[in-house]
C-alpha cells in the first residue's frame, strides 16, 4: 500500500524495522505486546475505541505522492492533500523566511528556510503516528487522524513573521502591547487564510477537502488544536478539544508537546539547523519514535519512552543546548539583528503593506491581516536598501552598515551566572543594567550609545517541565509508566542548574574609545556590586 512506502524505505536502511514478532522473547524484545497479553490488557484507549465506528478512509495511491529529495532526511513523500497545501502562495511564503534569522550573516550554511523546515516536520510527523498504529494497533488510529497529523506539522509555522524567531522575540517586543496574538495564533489565522482563499475548504461545506477528501469540521478544529497547543483540560478537569476525543490525547503531543517538549517540531530543527551549521548531532530520533508508547499515566492517555532511552533525550538536550550557546545566541548575530530591529522601527512608521480590501498596514501592524502578513518576508530589508524614499534614509544607512559589516561591538560579555546572580550587574532586567552604566560614568553615555542584552539559555523540556519528571516504562511491564527515581538520573549528564544567563553589552558605534568608555563602566559596575554583595 502507498501509506507503508516510506515504512519500507526505512526497514531497507535500517533505521526502523516494523516487522512481525515471531515468539514471546521477540516480542518482548520489540516492544510489542504478545498476542495472549494483548487479548489481556484493557486500556483507556481499548475501551473508549470500543464500539466506534469505521471513519472514511482517505488512501493515496502511489502516483498521488510526490518526492522531495531534503538534505536532511533523504527522499521524503508528502501526499496528495499536503502537496495541496505546499502549492499555494500562503505555504510557498515560507521560502522567504530564514530558519536561523540573521544567523546566516555568521554561518555561511545556515541559508535554510520555514519551507524545508515545515516539509520535514510534516515527514516526521507521518512516521511517528504510523510508528504508534504499528506498535499499538488497539489505539484504533485512522489514516485520516494520520493526514491530520500531518497537515498540521506542515503548517504550524505559516505565522512566522521577518527573519522567523526575531519577529516576534525582537521588532515585535515594543508593541507587545498592541500584538497580543501568539506566532501560533497567527498560524491558525494564517490556515485558515490559505483554505479558504485556495477554495480547499469553507465553512459552507465546499472546498476541494470536504468534496473530495471527505474532511469535516472537526478535522479542521484538530489541525487548529495541535497547532495551537491549547490546554487539553479545563479548570474541572474536564476534556476541553473537540477535534478528537480524550482516547485520542497523545495524538496531541506529536508536533507541539506542551507536556514535556519532545515533539516532531524540534526533531526537525535541531536535525537540520545542526546540518546547516556544522554542528554534530548525536540524538537519534528514529529511535526514540521506535521506542515511544501510548501509555494511559493518571486517566490521560500519554506518549511515554522507554528508561533505557534516558541517554539518548540527554543527546536531545545537550544538543538543544549546544545549538543555543554556539549558533541562535552567537554574539555576532545578536548584534546584527539588534541592527536590524533598529532598522525596522525607524522604517516603521514610513513603510505599509497591503491588506484585505486595500487596507494598508505599518510592519508592526502587519499580524492583524493575514494579507498583509503575507507580505512580511525578509526580503522586508531589501526594499529599504534599494529605496530612494528619503524618509527611508536612515533605516537604509542601518542595513548598509550590515552589507558592509561596519557592526555594532561587542564592549562587555560576562561570564555564565545563574538568573539570581543577575543583581551583581546592576538589574534583574536590561533597563535596569543600563541605568546603572549611565550612571556609573555620570551620564556620559547616552542611551542610544549601546545595548544591553541578557542572554538566557535552559536545560529543560518546557517551561515548568524538567527532564525528571518524564514518564518511561520499563522492559518488564511495557503497559505502565512512572516518573524517573532519583537514582534513575544520570549523576553527570543531569545539569545540576538547569537555568544560566550572560549579560553582553554592545557599543552601536565602531569608535573604539566609546567601546572602552562601556566596557569600564561595566567593570565598575560589576565591581561595586560584588563589594554590596558580599558585605
Amino acid at each position: 500500500m502507498a501509506e507503508n512506502t516510506v515504512f519500507h524505505t526505512l526497514r531497507d536502511k535500517g533505521r526502523l524495522d516494523f516487522s512481525e514478532a515471531k515468539n514471546e522473547k521477540e516480542n518482548e524484545e520489540t516492544h510489542l505486546p504478545s498476542p495472549s497479553t494483548s487479548r489481556k490488557v484493557k486500556t483507556l484507549g481499548e475501551s473508549l475505541n470500543k464500539g466506534k465506528g469505521k471513519e472514511e478512509i482517505v488512501s493515496f495511491k502511489d502516483i498521488d505522492l510526490k518526492v522531495y529529495n531534503d538534505p536532511v532526511h533523504g527522499h521524503i513523500q508528502t501526499n496528495k492533500v499536503c502537496q495541496l497545501i505546499v502549492d499555494t502562495p500562503q505555504f510557498q511564503r515560507l521560502r522567504f523566511l530564514r530558519q536561523l534569522g540573521m544567523g546566516y550573516f555568521v554561518f555561511p550554511g545556515a541559508a535554510h528556510n520555514r519551507f524545508e523546515h515545515s516539509l520535514g516536520t510534516c515527514y516526521l510527523a507521518g512516521i511517528f503516528v504510523r510508528t504508534l498504529r504499528s506498535n499499538q494497533p488497539f489505539l484504533g488510529i485512522t489514516e485520516r487522524d494520520i493526514l491530520c497529523v500531518e497537515i498540521a506539522a506542515l503548517c504550524h509555522d505559516l505565522g512566522h513573521g521577518i527573519l522567523s524567531h526575531f519577529y516576534d522575540q525582537h521588532f515585535m517586543r515594543k508593541y507587545k502591547e498592541e500584538c497580543i496574538e501568539t506566532r501560533e495564533e497567527r498560524s491558525v489565522m494564517m490556515f485558515e487564510y490559505l483554505l479558504s482563499s485556495n477554495n480547499l475548504y469553507r465553512e459552507d461545506g465546499s472546498g476541494i477537502l470536504s468534496t473530495t477528501y471527505k474532511f469535516r469540521d472537526k478535522d479542521i478544529e484538530f489541525i487548529k488544536e495541535q497547532i495551537l497547543g491549547k490546554k487539553k483540560y479545563n479548570d474541572n478537569g474536564k476534556w476541553a478539544l473537540t477535534g478528537r476525543g480524550k482516547e485520542k490525547e497523545y495524538l496531541y503531543e506529536i508536533v507541539s508537546n506542551k507536556r514535556n517538549g519532545i515533539d516532531v517540531d524540534k526533531f526537525d530543527c535541531i536535525a537540520r539547523d545542526c546540518h546547516h551549521l556544522g554542528i554534530k548531532n548525536n540524538f537519534d530520533y528514529f529511535r526514540y519514535m521506535k521506542f515511544a508508547r501510548v501509555i494511559e499515566v493518571d486517566g490521560q492517555m500519554q506518549i511515554c519512552s522507554r528508561e533505557k532511552e534516558l541517554n539518548n533525550l540527554y543527546n536531545m538536550f545537550y544538543t538543544r543546548y549546544t545549538l543555543y550557546k554556539l549558533a541562535y545566541q552567537h554574539k555576532v548575530k545578536i548584534a546584527i539583528e539588534a541592527m536590524v530591529n533598529k532598522a525596522l522601527e525607524i522604517a516603521d512608521p514610513h513603510m505599509e503593506l497591503e491588506g484585505f480590501r486595500k487596507k494598508t498596514y505599518q510592519l508592526s501592524e502587519c499580524h492583524k491581516d493575514p494579507a498583509a502578513l503575507m507580505r512580511l518576508t525578509d526580503n522586508i530589508l531589501f526594499e529599504i536598501l534599494y529605496s530612494n524614499d528619503a524618509k527611508l534614509a536612515e533605516s537604509k544607512k542601518m542595513i548598509e552598515r550590515i552589507f558592509s559589516r561596519k557592526l555594532y561591538q561587542t564592549a562587555f560579555e560576562s561570564k555564565i551566572i545563574l538568573p539570581d546572580d543577575l543583581e551583581q550587574y546592576g538589574g534583574e532586567n536590561e533597563d535596569d543594567i543600563k541605568n546603572s552604566i549611565i550612571k556609573e560614568v555620570s551620564n556620559k553615555l547616552k542611551d542610544k550609545d549601546f545595548i544591553v542584552d541578557i542572554v538566557r539559555r535552559d536545560f529543560e523540556l518546557s517551561e515548568n517541565y524538567s527532564l525528571d519528571r518524564l514518564n518511561v516504562y520499563r522492559k518488564g511491564n511495557v503497559y505502565q509508566a512512572s516518573q524517573l527515581k532519583p537514582n534513575e538520573m544520570s549523576k553527570i549528564l543531569a545539569p545540576r542548574n538547569e537555568r544560566e544567563v550572560e549579560v553582553r553589552v554592545y557599543c552601536t558605534s565602531t569608535d573604539e574609545a566609546k567601546v572602552n568608555v562601556i566596557k569600564d563602566a561595566c567593570q565598575q559596575v560589576l565591581h561595586r556590586n560584588r563589594l554590596v554583595a558580599n558585605q
